[in-house]
């Protein structure tokens, strides 16, 4: 079946060159005026992170999504990390310990919607739209997806050598996108250019044969969020600081 693209309008200024979000969603393409304000604000959150180069939300939903098709269950101590970039530092990246619980909760809620999705076959990666002529700018997903592969290098190695043809048919898809990106493919500009207009539907395509193999291998629990819920005072603070809740953000 044909896929198509609805834009959303981008709420962050952190982007260089005027673009929109677009959500792959089917055979029809249905505009809409303004992202939704969940989206906005934490696009605006993930912008204003002290970082010389933070993970936006197209990013975020690669990133996202490659944790919840991957092949490890990782802490999520660790990838938050990842994405606030707190990791050498005990300090909270935000100033108001309130903001630290309703960062994980944003996040939280958009890696359940992407299990949701999945789960019903039905994905709906978040892309960038360059607003000059509409092309859909697939990069900045893959990057995201790269940086959780990244976190698990030798597992997901593994995974692409996979004896299943469509797990290994998807690593290869998803591998050949990366190695796109970082400039380390052996494909020739005619190539790179051919694969350019079918990488949004191959990485649907991918995600949902890597889905199907999580599923498969790790039982349809591992497919269930990780919870959402208020961070205990003497529970592990999720800033990645080592120190209890009371005693750091919370």
């Amino acid at each position: 079946m044909a896929q198509g693209f609805a834009p959303l309008v981008a709420g962050s200024a952190h982007h260089q060159q005027a673009m929109t979000y677009c959500i792959l969603q089917g055979s029809r393409s249905e505009p809409m005026k303004n992202l939704p304000s969940r989206f906005r604000r934490l696009d605006g959150a993930l912008a204003d992170l002290p970082l010389e180069e933070p993970m936006l939300l197209t990013e975020l939903d690669g990133f996202l999504t490659a944790l919840v098709v991957g092949p490890d269950t990782i802490p999520q101590a660790e990838w938050l990390q990842s994405i606030w970039g707190s990791d050498d530092s005990v300090d909270p990246p935000f100033d108001d310990p309130a903001d630290v619980q309703w960062f994980v909760d944003a996040v939280m809620a958009r890696y359940a919607e992407i299990v949701r999705d999945l789960t019903r076959g039905k994905p709906q990666p978040i892309f960038d739209t360059d607003d000059r002529n509409g092309d859909v700018l697939w990069e900045a997903w893959i990057d995201g997806f790269a940086e959780a592969v990244a976190l698990r290098p030798e597992s997901w190695t593994a995974l692409g050598d996979s004896t299943d043809p469509d797990t290994a048919d998807a690593m290869a898809q998803i591998m050949s996108l990366i190695a796109i990106v970082t400039n380390e493919t052996e494909l020739d500009s005619i190539e790179v250019n051919a694969l350019d207009a079918h990488a949004p539907a191959q990485i649907v395509a991918a995600v949902l044969k890597l889905h199907a193999a999580h599923t498969q291998n790790a039982g349809a629990s591992s497919a269930t969020p990780p919870a959402a819920t208020k961070v205990g005072r003497n529970d592990p603070c999720p800033c990645g600081s080592g120190k209890k809740s009371k005693r750091c953000c919370g």
